[in-house]
Parts: C-alpha cells; structure tokens; sequence
C-alpha cells in the first residue's frame, strides 16, 4: 500500500480515505466568531461555477469557506454546487490537500494553455480572488498559506504550525489526535484561546465528562445514575 501510489499522476482517479475525513474535520470545526452561524458556508469536494460565459468550468475544492452567505442555498435547500453569480459572494478560504496528480497545479507550478481552462490557482487567484489559500501536505503534516495581496498571493509564514485569521476570529492549525479513531495529525481551527474548536461529538463527550465531575465532587457515583 505504501509503495503504490493512490492515483496516478496525470490522472484525475478517486480521493483515499485521507480525504474525507481531514475535509469533514475542517467542516465540523470551521465556526467564525466574526459571523453568525446561519451565515457560515463550507463546501467538501463540492463544484464551484465560476463563469457564467461558460457554464461548464468549475474548480471542485477539496474544502472551501464561506462567510456572509446563507448556510442553506437561499435559505431553504442544500447546495448540489456553488454558482458564484447567483450566490454573490466568494469563498474566503480554500484549502487544497495536496496529492501527486494535482500538486504542481495546487501550488501554481503550471499555467494552462492558451486553449484550456485556467488552473485551480489562476482561478482562485485571479478570478475568485480568494483571501487565503492554503494547501496541506499530509506527507510531512504541515501547511502552505497564501494571502491575496495587491491581486497577487503572498507567502504567509507559519509559525507553530499555526496561523490566526483575525478576519474571521479563528485560527487555522495542525492538531495531533484521534479523530474517527485515527490519531496522526490534521488540520483544524481554533479559537482565540487558542482550544481546538470541538465537532458535535467532542462537545458531547466534554459535556458528559464536565456532569461526571460534578457529580464526583457531590458524592455520587456516576455509574449508578
């Protein structure tokens, strides 16, 4: 398994199971303290339509963010794709998770020809001007950010392996432990404290754990409630 790659490069093959999981994680924990949550949006592997010329271009990130739309399409429905000109706002971050088939392009290694679609970072860049892009390297578990400065996208330096988006009130960083009973490192958001912003399900196990201690601390045997 570790010698044969999961996709070949220069073919578009199937996410690993990598993908999901590290995609979904960035969804639980993504809570911007700047917006409310009803106007929070996250897309997982989810086709982003770009260009309302040519209908038939979209980037399809392996996660994106968006703030200051509602978290339903108008309201009411999942989406089935984003479509930039009827939504009226562009994500705010991409993260791109880095794989042999797509990593020149993840990272602006290549133009595209004259006759072809632009590439993922020609279109984040140029067309969607996305304010942070990042991409992560599960191979030595650390990260890339660029920032759009001046139209064009500057290299951030990443300290701790951690990065603060004032702009949103959470930070962006690499976490060691389990997660779906897989402990390695993945990349989560955290808040202004700096804590791990917790899923549904880590809330709900620090919740249990908080009644246990208290009542402990009343004389009460938690296995007999």
């Amino acid at each position: 398994m570790y010698d044969l790659p999961s996709e070949e490069v220069g073919e578009s093959g199937l996410p690993d199971e990598f993908h999901p999981l590290q995609a979904t994680l960035l969804r639980l924990t993504f809570q911007p303290f700047t917006y409310p949550s009803e106007q929070v949006f996250s897309g997982m592997d989810l086709n982003i339509y770009y260009d309302p010329n040519n209908t038939r271009r979209y980037k399809r990130p392996d996660w994106f963010g968006v703030v200051g739309v509602p978290k339903l399409y108008e309201e009411q429905d999942l989406r089935l794709s984003y479509v930039i000109w009827q939504e009226g706002v562009n994500p705010f971050i991409v993260v791109e998770l880095l794989s042999p088939s797509t990593q020149k392009e993840d990272l602006g290694e290549i133009e595209a020809e004259p006759d072809e679609p632009p590439t993922k970072w020609q279109v984040y860049e140029e067309i969607l001007q996305v304010p942070y892009y990042v991409v992560y390297d599960r191979q030595n578990s650390s990260f890339r950010t660029f920032h759009l400065q001046n139209q064009r996208y500057q290299e951030l330096e990443i300290l701790d392996n951690r990065l603060w988006l004032a702009e949103l009130g959470v930070g962006l960083g690499v976490w060691q432990g389990s997660y779906q009973k897989v402990d390695r490192l993945w990349l989560r958001f955290y808040d202004a404290s700096g804590n791990w912003i917790p899923t549904p399900e880590e809330r709900e196990r620090q919740r249990a754990e908080r009644f246990r201690r208290l009542l402990l601390e009343n004389g009460i045997n938690p296995d007999e409630v």
